[in-house]
């Protein structure tokens, strides 16, 4: 037995010995569109994965859609006879479910590091990109920050409807940055933090939101991007969770109500060197202006990423704090990429373009190479919104068009892998495809 599979075998024994009562572990690893899949495993059969026994499941779960579905894609899904592909159990994820009504364990899976890694799978996209960086001296250090909307269980016509306190039975109708938002749904906020924390989630701040049943949750920064991205997915996952055990639904739906702020997944890159030195602050941030520039070149090209669905591009309408073009500025909301006042340790780039129910593996690898980019080519950015309120750059808001942008991008396909880049895109033209395929009462009241 090598010294990884020893590793995992006592990290299941240890999990076993503290949670005796737990008999399931869900094993799971997130797919394009961002949901989990995977299988229940008996906690004995997961001791002899761990020990070295070949985990498959199949390659193409990777390639569902939105609603489960797959697509013809290329030569994958009807045309390659659905094959295995070889997980490993990712260390140091083996965390309780707190949320559920019987006692289980979950952890997750990922095809890289295996063999035959899937070269669309987003922790793998991630994977090479870190992979890359780490080669050229570059380490960067991430935190996410996940706004969400929390709803009554019930929805009334199809439609969700705004939360009611356990204190006062009111409806979180008059929303605002109010710190009395946060005690009336304390009960539940309370544990998402602890199922949070229980993940080995470092969770932080607590933000009561504009909109109404809307609150934002921050990560610790790591200097380990596959572990940020981690943090980010697996939180989603207990939160809904821990919503509907208290009786509501929580959603990180990009733009649940058009009158009401979006929800965003804002994420802070700073890069360093190995000796911990950080290179945007060098030569007078120098390269922090050039990375900025990597950043909003390729920005318009990244929307799938950043919007994956016709939802999320709703969010782009120009509301509170929410860019309609490619731009930046120091300490200023209203830009894509906000720099925030910082010491030069901490001087970072906060990417605030991304919905919340986009995927954090492939959000973070598409910044990471857009800084990548900035970095080598050395060009100076646009001016600031500081200095033009006017300043920036035109980015898609429609899908199909989108989706065009970023497919034949060069420095996209190199820098994320052109075989991931057109499974990635074809996966959006579909899933938008079949979001169409449906004749709501909205159109038959306007066109009948």
């Amino acid at each position: 037995m090598d010294a990884v599979c020893a590793d995992l075998l006592a990290e299941v024994r240890a999990f076993r010995q503290r949670y005796p009562e737990v008999r399931y572990v869900d094993l799971i690893c997130l797919d394009i569109p961002g949901h989990f899949y995977g299988k229940r495993y008996p906690i004995d059969m997961l001791e002899k994965v761990a020990a070295g026994s070949v985990l498959k499941l199949p390659q193409n779960c990777v390639l569902l859609g939105v609603q489960g579905g797959l697509f013809p894609i290329g030569d994958y899904c009807f045309n390659d006879g659905d094959p295995d592909a070889v997980r490993r159990l990712v260390p140091g994820t083996l965390k309780p479910v707190t949320w559920e009504a019987q006692p289980l364990g979950q952890m997750l899976i990922t095809s890289d590091g295996t063999e035959k890694p899937i070269e669309f799978e987003p922790r793998e996209v991630l994977a090479q990109v870190l992979k890359r960086l780490a080669r050229k001296g570059i380490h960067p250090v991430v935190a996410f920050e996940l706004e969400f909307y929390l709803f009554d269980k019930k929805l009334r016509d199809g439609l969700p409807q705004f939360p009611r306190d356990d204190l006062t039975d009111d409806a979180d109708d008059q929303p605002n940055l109010h710190i009395e938002r946060l005690s009336r749904f304390a009960p539940v906020l309370d544990e998402m933090v602890e199922a949070t924390r229980a993940q080995g989630i470092d969770a932080t701040v607590i933000t009561a939101e504009l909109g109404p049943g809307q609150f934002e949750i921050n990560f610790g920064h790591l200097d380990d991007g596959l572990r940020a991205a981690d943090w980010a997915a697996l939180f989603c996952r207990s939160t809904r969770g821990v919503a509907l055990k208290h009786g509501y639904r929580a959603s990180f739906m990009a733009k649940p109500y058009l009158q009401h702020p979006g929800s965003g997944m804002h994420v802070h890159v700073s890069l360093y060197d190995s000796a911990g030195n950080n290179l945007l602050a060098a030569n007078e941030q120098q390269p922090l202006r050039h990375a900025v520039a990597g950043c909003l070149e390729l920005l318009p090209h990244s929307m799938p990423i950043f919007a994956p669905n016709q939802n999320s591009m709703r969010r782009l309408g120009g509301t509170v704090n929410t860019a309609t073009k490619a731009s930046w500025g120091f300490e200023d909301r209203d830009a894509c990429l906000r720099i925030p006042e910082s010491d030069v340790k901490n001087l970072r780039v906060e990417y605030r373009l991304a919905g919340a129910d986009a995927n954090p593996y492939l959000v973070l690898a598409a910044i990471l190479v857009g800084l990548e980019q900035g970095l080598e080519s050395g060009k100076e950015p646009i001016a600031p919104l500081n200095e033009d309120r006017s300043s920036g750059i035109d980015f898609p808001k429609e899908m199909f068009e989108a989706v065009r942008a970023m497919q034949h991008q060069p420095q996209l396909r190199e820098g994320l892998g052109a075989e991931f880049v057109d499974v990635y895109c074809e996966n959006k033209r579909q899933d938008h495809l079949a979001f169409m395929q449906e004749i709501g009462a909205r159109e038959y009241r306007w066109y009948m």
